[in-house]
């Protein structure tokens, strides 16, 4: 597209790094499927923050950015063009190999007093990948921020130019203790927005090209952006830090890009009409570090890793090993078990069933089938099984033998009368 960039791959997954725009990830291809929105408005061009007088510039891609943001004091960071987002990274390669490890190292921010530091890991054997975000104090006195990793996915139809994705999802658990009235808070546009909905404590964001915020103080530690039509999806897991002051009591944000109301000076209110070149189709998917006191030198890191893969429909649930679509069932069938269920796992490897009886002793395992994240997993089998069995677990181990955690578990049902 006309920058100087870096690139970082395997068999599922490439990474392209523009080093040169505020040490952007500009894109991530799965499978060839790319996720990330590129403005197309600045293809290929670059526009110092001295050109940009105080404008933000929105290549895309994903990045670093300080919270909470605001211009009311100097704790408080205005959306602007600086050494955080446009300023060059140095780009390093640290290892290569069996594990794929780059940093970006930014330049020291006047306005924040922030250095933005950023390492990306991509092993071999699998399409996750690993972010270690890092704010640095770069002043002689204390500071206080948080740190937010900020992702445009792109959401053009890319079968229908000039429209936008009509099966795009975001996901996130209902924090069932959350500050918020409804589980979310609409910090900016309709708060009757249809794209919001909860169901079975799962906030859901049908995405519509209309502007929108909603804050959520999810404590599960992931989220997930799913395209129903393109069937691939990406989820985002994190660690949240129990009792910390998150800004504005928030952990995840959904921006969504589109026109909004505005009013004039009578108060009244009007939509302005837009295009796809002025308000181009992309929504945002944050998470927040909570807010800390930094005195000169020190820093704080915010630690995420994602998770690429193939998926038919919304997750359900999110273990170490992959995400639920469809929860399993077990019933009875004869001298075995029919496993029913929807998956799509996080890593390469073998399904295999562990059968356990009324007293938590395993009595059986049974292989069921070899998986990879670039297809989902549909169950719909009988196993052989002992007649003590009483539960059952699916297991995840990985390619090399080395066990990935539970991707399910469920009661073994009696057969079912017809």
């Amino acid at each position: 597209m006309g920058w100087p960039d870096q690139k970082v791959s395997n068999r599922w997954v490439t990474l392209t790094f523009v080093p040169g725009l505020g040490g952007r990830l500009m894109q991530v291809e799965f499978n060839g499927h790319p996720y990330l929105f590129v403005n197309p408005r600045f293809r290929g061009k670059y526009i110092s923050p001295t050109e940009a007088k105080g404008d933000w510039i929105n290549y895309g891609g994903d990045k670093i950015w300080p919270m909470p943001e605001g211009s009311q004091d100097e704790n408080h960071w205005v959306i602007q063009s600086t050494a955080i987002d446009d300023l060059p990274y140095r780009f390093e390669v640290l290892s290569q190999g069996k594990e794929c490890v780059v940093r970006l190292t930014g330049q020291p921010d006047n306005i924040t007093g922030l250095r933005i530091i950023r390492t990306v890991s991509l092993g071999a054997a699998t399409p996750e990948i690993k972010f270690h975000a890092v704010m640095e104090n770069a002043t002689a006195h204390p500071i206080t921020w948080s740190i937010q990793s900020v992702s445009q996915y792109d959401l053009e139809d890319p079968s229908k130019p000039g429209d936008y994705n009509h099966d795009l999802w975001a996901i996130t658990p209902r924090n069932p203790a959350s500050s918020f009235p409804d589980g979310y808070h609409v910090r900016y546009g309709l708060a009757e927005d249809p794209a919001f909905s909860v169901s079975d404590d799962l906030f859901l964001l049908h995405w519509t090209h209309f502007g929108n915020e909603v804050w959520l103080d999810t404590t599960a530690g992931w989220l997930a952006v799913v395209d129903k039509a393109s069937h691939y999806g990406m989820v985002e897991s994190f660690e949240v830090t129990q009792g910390g002051n998150y800004p504005g009591k928030t952990t995840v944000i959904f921006y969504k890009n589109g026109p909004s109301v505005h009013f004039d000076a009578n108060g009244t209110a009007t939509i302005a009409a837009v295009s796809q070149a002025t308000t181009p189709f992309y929504m945002e998917a944050e998470i927040n570090s909570p807010i800390v006191t930094l005195r000169p030198g020190e820093s704080h890191a915010l630690d995420t890793v994602w998770h690429p893969m193939a998926i038919m429909a919304k997750p359900q649930e999110m273990h170490s090993s992959g995400v639920v679509v469809d929860r399993l069932n077990a019933t009875h069938e004869g001298k075995g078990v029919h496993l029913h269920g929807g998956f799509s796992v996080f890593v390469p490897g073998t399904l295999v069933a562990l059968f356990f009886n009324e007293h938590g002793l395993e009595v059986a395992r049974q292989e069921i089938e070899r998986v990879d994240p670039i297809k989902p997993v549909v169950l719909d089998a009988t196993v052989p099984m002992t007649q003590d069995a009483a539960r059952v677990n699916l297991m995840m181990i990985g390619a090399a033998g080395e066990d990935e955690g539970i991707l399910a578990k469920g009661m073994i049902e009696p057969a079912k009368i017809p």
